[in-house]
């Protein structure tokens, strides 16, 4: 069953881990089992703290959505040992056409070479002017001849070489052998067979006859295999009896991995001249083979992108995924899709706020523990109901989750921005805990905000944060960076800003000075801040 990730934007605040978690958890509730929370970074020590405090784990950590290997509907054709014979293995072809090679392993199932049909007719032409064989399990010739051990050789013998001939009746008046590297195929010629079995030959193959009863207690060390085959039929199965190890190619062989990347794939593949490539696991062992075939429509991630609807917010590769809905509270930006999907957008305080509503409207009650995490990402989004973009329906539904989960919503908020900006934390972590890139009116540029009880503890290090703004500034060619300090308690927010200065000046009717200033009653970086920059950029 191929997962759905539901998943938030990058640097994700709790609204945004909490949504995706919400959502996955309601469609698995309903039956819809291939539902699975994601993120796409690291948690804040805020988010962390809601998730501890409510016994979850965090979501799976998903790096990017790109189309990889295990996204393929890559072939499975039989993996051999490379101990088996030439003949199983040709069968094996036999019985799956569409598959142009096999992969053949060792006992540990790490990829030793691959056997083509190629391969195989090669070796038998090769047969035509070589007729020697080299060592050959006793095994493998009794199963490929369908043969049955006559006697015991003196000393034990487990594998056989030697010039493969046939004896004819009535032939030559010496005979076809004269050393003892030969296995000697013949019928019922015993001058022949005691001929061979007092020069000691390596093995004889009596065909469709049986050895005299004179014979079967002579000792000697040739093998002796009795077959129903006929003398011709035989000699060229003695050659299919040779491990498939030792017919396969085992120079230059290319291989990709499961989490290999369609895009770098494709570039191999077309620089190649090969039909078939294996496929390996994290283990090095084998798990199928991939061809062309399989490059030309791959299955794609399939997603759910909740709490934003922003190409630079969103999971790296996501042109490469199908998006199946979106569920979010942000302006419209610029997300395209390949087709029509369930588009779901409330101008609300949180993302959370819908998701709960989709649990009311489909009659399913949220455990204790999900209400609690619920009404958290509610009171976190809306900084305890003093953000502009909080609503009557925000409040109520928090109130309603709360309840549920049995906890107060004044100390639930008290809890979450006490510990969401502690004094050891790096500034790196700090800046890009709750960073949004946008792209508008041809300006890239980028806004992180830290929503905490005391701005004025986080401004002792305001050379650190200045410094690190600049650096970030000059890497991603912003054409301004800006960080806010979002004070519950003051109402309003203190921003420390690099860029042209008399454009913060006129959005917000404020003067900064040395690069800081304060925004009363400004609590939403999309309500508040990033409308006001677009104005005036028209």
């Amino acid at each position: 069953m191929d997962k759905i990730y539901v998943t938030g934007h990058r640097n994700p605040d709790t609204d945004s881990i909490v949504a995706a978690m919400a959502y996955a958890a309601l469609r698995n509730a309903v039956g819809d089992r291939e539902y699975v929370a994601a993120r796409l970074g690291q948690l804040s020590d805020e988010t962390r703290g809601v998730l501890e405090r409510f016994g979850f784990d965090p979501p799976l950590l998903v790096k990017n959505m790109r189309t990889q290997v295990q996204d393929l509907d890559f072939d499975t054709p039989p993996i051999l040992n490379q101990a088996v014979t030439v003949d199983r293995a040709w069968s094996a072809m036999e019985d799956d056409r569409h598959v142009s090679a096999i992969p053949i392993t060792n006992d540990e199932g790490k990829l030793v070479g691959m056997l083509t049909p190629g391969d195989v007719a090669e070796y038998n032409m090769r047969n035509i002017t070589d007729q020697t064989v080299q060592d050959i399990p006793l095994f493998n010739l009794l199963s490929v001849l369908e043969g049955k051990l006559l006697n015991e050789p003196a000393h034990a013998v487990n594998v056989l070489s030697g010039r493969v001939v046939i004896a004819l009746p009535g032939g030559l008046d010496e005979y076809p052998f004269r050393e003892k590297e030969t296995i000697l195929i013949c019928g019922r010629q015993p001058e022949t067979i005691r001929a061979a079995m007092e020069m000691g030959v390596s093995c004889v193959i009596l065909c469709q006859a049986e050895l005299p009863a004179d014979l079967r207690e002579k000792g000697g060390d040739t093998c002796i295999i009795a077959t129903s085959y006929d003398p011709y039929r035989a000699m060229r199965m003695v050659f299919q009896a040779i491990p498939a190890g030792c017919v396969c190619r085992r120079d230059d062989i290319q291989y990709f991995r499961l989490d290999d990347y369609i895009d770098d794939v494709r570039e191999v593949v077309l620089q190649s001249r090969y039909r078939s490539y294996p496929i390996l696991d994290q283990e090095d062992k084998v798990v199928g083979t991939l061809s062309r075939f399989h490059l030309i429509r791959p299955r794609r991630k399939r997603v759910v992108l909740v709490d934003h609807n922003e190409v630079a917010q969103s999971v790296p590769g996501l042109d490469q995924t199908d998006i199946l809905e979106i569920i979010d509270h942000h302006r419209l930006a610029d997300i395209q899709t390949n087709n029509p999907i369930w588009f779901r957008n409330e101008p609300v305080g949180s993302t959370t706020t819908i998701v709960a509503g989709m649990f009311q409207e489909r009659g399913i009650m949220p455990s204790k523990k999900m209400a609690g995490l619920m009404a958290s990402a509610i009171v976190s989004d809306t900084v305890m109901f003093k953000s502009p973009t909080c609503t009557k329906k925000d409040r109520n539904t928090a109130e309603r989750m709360a309840c549920l989960a049995g906890v107060s919503l004044d100390q639930l908020g008290r809890d979450i921005f006490a510990a969401s900006a502690p004094e050891d934390k790096p500034v790196s972590e700090l800046l890009f805990g709750d960073f949004k890139e946008f792209h508008i009116a041809g300006h890239d540029f980028g806004i992180g905000q830290i929503t905490c009880v005391d701005s004025d503890r986080q401004l002792q290090r305001k050379d650190e944060f200045l410094k690190l703004m600049e650096q970030t500034k000059e890497e991603r060619s912003y054409s301004l960076v800006m960080l806010m300090l979002t004070d519950v308690l003051l109402e309003g927010t203190k921003i420390l800003y690099l860029g042209d200065e008399d454009l913060v000046e006129q959005a917000f009717n404020v003067k900064l000075k040395d690069h800081e200033a304060f925004l009363p009653k400004v609590m939403s970086r999309k309500k508040q801040v990033v409308p006001m920059l677009s104005a005036l950029w028209g």
